[in-house]
Order: structure tokens, then sequence, then C-alpha cells
């Protein structure tokens, strides 16, 4: 099966001005002494309002690393079974302002998907697998306003290391903080890739959204590939 990068348009008849209602912190890592926060990782299924301690789970950098993973495992039985939880992963239904004409599928950032409710569920009806959207808080002025969701795409999959610098330091150990960046040209690792997802987040670059063959010929013959662009990409 073939893997396509599901990327953002550079001009676009739309914009929002949002953020995911809560998140963890940033940390200070008392390892790798980096100051970091990851927003890419996002699970906007995941409801805070009836913790306690929710007024905690906001844009902040934790200096405590111990109470930073006291915070993560108080969000780890809400959250999809398995998934990191790193620093800065957001949760929650995404909150603002939208405006303009919003096409099926909406992508502000490369890392976050909408979709309007009625294109997902065609995409469902088709046969995809793992398609989950969630609410949004987005307010618009104009009186008939579309049902955006956003999707929680889960982590999956790795890029090949013959795409990556050949002396990379490892991953930290306490953190996960990995010190080097997306490749320009990323190759991924076949035997990695999931085949029962047609839509999911690199679990080691959260911020590349790739989608199978079946979701691409799929949007593609919907009409959905309008303010998206999928590019191929080599697998080895």
């Amino acid at each position: 099966m073939r893997f396509y990068w599901v990327d953002e348009a550079r001009v676009r008849r739309y914009s929002y001005d949002a953020a995911n209602k809560w998140g963890l912190p940033g940390v200070h890592c008392p390892v790798c002494d980096a100051i970091w926060s990851s927003g890419s990782e996002r699970y906007p299924s995941v409801d805070l309002s009836q913790l306690p301690e929710r007024d905690k789970y906001l844009a902040r950098l934790e200096e405590d690393y111990a109470e930073f993973e006291r915070l993560r495992e108080q969000v780890r039985p809400l959250a999809p079974p398995g998934v990191p939880l790193r620093p800065g992963a957001l949760l929650g239904p995404l909150v603002g302002k939208a405006q303009g004409e919003f096409c099926p599928l909406v992508m502000e950032y490369c890392w976050a998907l909408l979709m309007k409710r009625e294109a997902l569920e065609r995409l469902q009806s088709e046969g995809l697998q793992g398609l989950k959207g969630c609410r949004t808080e987005l307010r618009y002025r104009r009186k008939d306003p579309p049902e955006l969701l956003e999707m929680e795409l889960l982590p999956r999959g790795r890029v090949h290391p013959d795409c990556l610098p050949a002396d990379r330091p490892a991953p930290c150990v306490k953190c996960g903080r990995v010190a080097w960046k997306l490749p320009d040209e990323p190759i991924l690792e076949a035997t990695s890739l999931p085949q029962d997802l047609d839509l999911f987040r690199m679990s080691d670059f959260m911020q590349m959204i790739v989608g199978s063959e079946r979701f691409v010929e799929t949007a593609r013959r919907l009409g959905y590939e309008q303010d998206i662009v999928f590019r191929e990409l080599p697998l080895r």
C-alpha cells in the first residue's frame, strides 16, 4: 500500500484563531536540561471538565518534573490507550473564532486536520478505518456556520533511519525529547506502518499526518482535495 503526507495548502479561503481547551504543561527536563513542549500531539476527545485540578492543564512551564508526571498520570485513563502524552500534548475541544469558506477537509496548520461532519460521515461510509472526529467550540459570524470536527489522529509508524542524521543522539531517556528535525525528504519505515488505520500521525514526528492510499484515493474521488495537498512518501 502507498502512503501520503497530508499537508496544508499555501492558499486558503478560511482561517481560525483557536486553541485546545487544555493541555499538559511544558517541562524543564532534569536529565537532558531541555525546556520544551510539543503542540502536535493532540487528543481532542479528552474531557477534563470533571477533573478537580483542570486549571493546572493550561499553557505553562512545569519546573518540577515529578509534578508533570503526576499530572500526566491523571490524564492517562481519559486518553486513548497507549499514547505517549508528551509535554505540551493538547487536550479537549478546539476553542476560538473561525471565518471564511471552509472546504470539506480543513488544515489551517500542518499538524491539525478538521473535517466538516458530512465529509467525515461520507468517508466513514466508504469503509475507511480509524477516522474519529471530535466536536469543536468554534464561533462564527455567519448565520449558517459549518459543523467542523477535529480529527483525533493516533501516533503510528516511524520514519526510516536512512533519512535521519547518522550522528543523531538517542531520545532523552527521561522526557523522550528528540533532538533532531523532521527531514525535508522523509522516508517511511514500511514495517512500522499500520494496516488498520487510514489516517494517523507519525509516532516520532507527530506534526506529520499520513494518509493511506485508500484515504487519498477516496478523498480525491469525492472532490475533497481542495485546500489540502497529498504528497506520496517513499517506503523502505
